[in-house]
């Protein structure tokens, strides 16, 4: 063994434990990111995400610290990395389901949200077309290329958060408040031409239930009011869903570290 080869075999630990911090931030955010950490896609396939991305960054990030002196520094410096992952991916994740949000909204103005599937982001009693705009939103992320504003803004992390230090719980805390606000506020946009359109609906029923009290309004109204708001829906899909791109690449582009 030549001296080269000794020193690179004494490197080995340090190497290996700085992976396993780049892969703990990388693999925390890949669980959550939108696009690449689908619930439906194989864990397998998240996994090697998160392991071909370690590989493509390790040699390039700077300043990765060496391994500290016990087990409990260790497993703390891990846990730092994992949590700023998560934290990264989740507020990526925040801004992607106020698509699936929007479902709901639009699901409760069809007069839909008695037609319920488990979904594993948003609760075992889920609306279909709710479940069905998040699939919309992982395909609309994937295919405008807006995945990679989240990868860049897990990258730049590393000057915000070092790597191995835990980030400030009050900063964190608030952008999570801002960003729940934000997806809340984007959702009810986007359900926003239907609960006009139902508040009008509504309305009219009322004043036909009022004309003509004998007849079963809601039971006779209903199956017009689905098929109306599934027009309604395919006449703005476009639309909403340019307008939902936009406003997602302005969301994104104000992740941590980018601004």
């Amino acid at each position: 063994m030549t001296a080269a080869d000794a020193a690179l075999v004494q490197m080995l630990p340090a190497l290996a434990f700085q992976a396993m911090l780049v892969l703990a931030r990388i693999g925390g955010a890949v669980m959550l990111l939108p696009g690449l950490g689908e619930a439906a896609l194989p864990s397998m396939v998240r996994a090697a995400v998160a392991v071909a991305f370690t590989a493509l960054l390790f040699l390039l990030l700077p300043g990765l610290p060496a391994a500290p002196s016990g087990v409990f520094g260790a497993f703390a410096m891990l846990a730092a990395e994992l949590a700023t992952g998560v934290w990264i991916g989740w507020l990526a994740r925040l801004v992607v389901l106020s698509l699936s949000m929007g479902g709901e909204v639009i699901a409760a103005m069809l007069g839909l949200t008695n037609v319920l599937v488990p979904d594993a982001a948003l609760g075992p009693a889920t609306p279909a077309l709710g479940q069905l705009f998040g699939i919309a939103a992982a395909a609309l992320v994937l295919a405008s290329g807006l995945y990679a504003i989240p990868l860049a803004a897990l990258v730049q992390s590393y000057h915000l958060v070092p790597a191995g230090t835990f980030l400030p719980a009050a900063d964190g805390t608030r952008v999570v408040v801002e960003a729940v606000g934000a997806s809340f506020a984007l959702a009810v946009r986007i359900g926003g031409p239907f609960l006009l359109a139902s508040i009008v609906w509504q309305i009219g029923l009322g004043l036909a239930s009022r004309l003509v009290p004998q007849v079963p309004i809601y039971f006779v109204s209903l199956p017009g009011q689905i098929l109306g708001g599934f027009a309604l829906l395919a006449g703005l899909a476009a639309a909403l869903s340019a307008f939902w791109i936009g406003q997602i690449h302005d969301g994104f582009s104000l992740l941590p570290g980018l601004h």
